[in-house]
């Protein structure tokens, strides 16, 4: 299931829209994307939840999926979140992430390394079991330190970042990573990839520059909206921005799909 919208619809002319598009069971159009299409002449189409229809779209490489990038980010434990803010401070929603129930914190902090300093990084809400910092590699050649890259949550024997906000600061001693590229699925989006919590993805991008994403973890949970998450060192590298569209080419290390370019 998926909300199709005028901006994933613009990403693919450069692909080019199939006419009639079509719809997986429980995709949905909002308003603009459905007059996005009507104004072109694009008719849609409602396929059919057949599982050797869905694995022949696999394999011709016909599935995409948007890009979502990330910047700089900080996710905080509560009680961090009073360390640095005070006692009974809770984050305060700026904005709504693409992800269901998390959203841009008005808060942001320093990030202080060995090196250098980055500030305004961004926290995210709500708050989480344990506290996380995702830089890209330039961020770290700025900070001076150099991070593994790592899954989000996977923070054990990781180097720790100090963190300085207007009242108070925290050393972490690890939680600083590079987070690896992901796909986040509810498992209806994961039965139409053919794919389970763990699969890895070969994704391939269909700009100027083409790029192959060789192992992009899918994560499935019943919150999530499908979106590839990829920080700002890669999306630089592919010439991808928020909302452009990428192609699943292959499952597990196998392709499945041709490759362009």
């Amino acid at each position: 299931m998926a909300l199709i919208t005028e901006t994933y619809l613009r990403a693919r002319l450069v692909s080019g829209i199939p006419n009639p598009f079509p719809l997986s069971e429980g995709d949905k159009l909002t308003p603009a994307a459905a007059d996005f299409l009507k104004n072109r002449g694009i008719a849609t189409t409602r396929l059919a939840s057949d599982p050797v229809h869905l694995r022949e779209s696999a394999k011709s490489g016909g599935l995409t999926m948007p890009v979502g990038v990330s910047n700089r980010h900080v996710h905080l434990s509560p009680e961090h979140v009073e360390a640095l803010f005070g006692p009974g401070y809770s984050l305060t929603p700026l904005r709504e992430l693409s992800q269901k129930g998390q959203f841009a914190a008005k808060e942001t902090v320093t990030l202080v390394g060995p090196k250098g300093i980055i500030p305004h990084v961004r926290i995210l809400g709500p708050s989480r079991g344990a506290s996380q910092v995702e830089i890209s590699r330039t961020d770290g050649f700025t900070l001076g330190i150099h991070p593994e890259v790592r899954l989000s949550g996977n923070i054990e024997g990781t180097p720790g970042i100090t963190l300085v906000s207007e009242k108070a600061a925290l050393v972490l001693q690890q939680g600083l990573i590079v987070a690896k590229n992901h796909v986040h699925m509810s498992p209806d989006d994961a039965e139409r990839f053919q794919v389970v919590n763990g699969d890895s993805l070969i994704v391939q991008t269909l700009g100027d520059r083409p790029v192959l994403f060789a192992d992009v973890i899918v994560r499935v949970n019943p919150k999530f909206s499908l979106d590839f998450h990829i920080d700002n060192d890669e999306a630089n590298a592919a010439y991808l921005r928020t909302g452009d569209v990428v192609r699943v080419i292959g499952i597990n290390g196998e392709l499945t799909g041709s490759v362009r370019g």
